[in-house]
């Protein structure tokens, strides 16, 4: 069941922008991680905004987002590289939002963020 409604101009353009011409979970991984590494505008700030039990970070922190993490750890979920505590970390995309960044990025995040909510997933 979904938690959100459906954005149909969000869906058609996860339809034929990301997952275009996927036909499985690792071709849609690929598709995600080439499209947020894309549209990411690395650095930028991140908050916090759902705990993980696997995510050392606390709802409301913020942090710097270096770059998408390598994607072999990405064909699951999307992970993104963070300075944290004096070292690097990924964690989970789902669990950021954009801190004063651009359009762009901002869309982008929405967008995983849209496709997680609505019940989808990388296999």
């Amino acid at each position: 069941m979904s938690k959100i409604s459906e954005d149909k101009t969000r869906e058609e353009r996860i339809a034929m922008e990301i997952i275009v011409d996927a036909y499985g979970p690792e071709e849609q991984a690929m598709g995600w991680y080439c499209y947020l590494d894309e549209y990411l505008h690395f650095p930028f700030r991140g908050r916090c905004i759902k705990g993980r039990r696997t995510s050392p970070l606390k709802v409301g922190e913020v942090v710097t987002v270096m770059k998408m993490a390598h994607e072999d750890y990405c064909m699951h979920d999307m992970f993104v590289e963070i300075k944290w505590a004096g070292r690097k970390l990924a964690v989970p995309l789902s669990q950021i939002e954009a801190v004063g960044t651009d359009d762009e990025t901002r869309e982008a995040i929405a967008d995983w963020h849209y496709w997680i909510a609505r019940g989808y997933q990388l296999a």
